[in-house]
């Protein structure tokens, strides 16, 4: 297992649609050694989530979650989650805006539209079949992270920049 380097915006790379997992990978040791990196990248990093893509690695596979977020620290708990090949279904059309950062995006901090609620379906570590609901922060992440798998940056989602800027300017008290 292994921490990997988080690829920058201006790496092409996340600019690329990902490849689905195939069903009968998901058990096979290359299949799990991506997800244990990924989960040890994203905590090292201290990130709220992280996508396949953003190590390097063009294959549709998210993790995220936490019970507290330095972060985010008013947010509210997202359980831990290995989520391949997913699918997002927006159950309302609100929008709710609030303030996203990332991992391949560092030191920024803009406000971004995102569905407040949200069904979300795809497999996890073992092959199962994930079919929930998020609303709030929860959604907000999902849609965060799947957005990575489809070669979308949250900068390109921000429809006012005059409420972009530099995260030590804008939450002095984060790391």
């Amino acid at each position: 297992m292994a921490i990997h380097e988080i690829l920058k915006m201006g790496d092409s790379r996340l600019l690329k649609k990902a490849s689905p997992v195939e069903i009968t990978q998901i058990s096979t040791p290359e299949i799990q050694s991506i997800i244990q990196d990924l989960k040890e990248t994203m905590t090292a990093a201290n990130g709220a989530g992280l996508a396949a893509p953003q190590i390097g690695i063009d294959l549709q596979i998210v993790v995220f979650g936490f019970e507290k977020s330095s972060r985010y620290p008013d947010a509210e708990p997202v359980p831990q989650t290995i989520l391949i090949n997913p699918v997002i279904t927006p159950l309302s059309s609100e929008l709710e805006e609030g303030w996203e950062g990332c991992l391949s995006v560092p030191g920024l901090r803009g406000i971004v539209p995102r569905y407040h609620k949200i069904r979300y379906q795809g497999l996890d570590e073992h092959g199962q079949l994930i079919d929930r609901e998020a609303s709030g922060f929860h959604a907000r992440v999902v849609q965060h992270e799947c957005d990575h798998l489809f070669g979308y940056l949250f900068p390109m989602r921000v429809t006012d920049f005059t409420r972009f800027g530099f995260t030590e300017i804008l939450f002095p008290n984060l790391s």
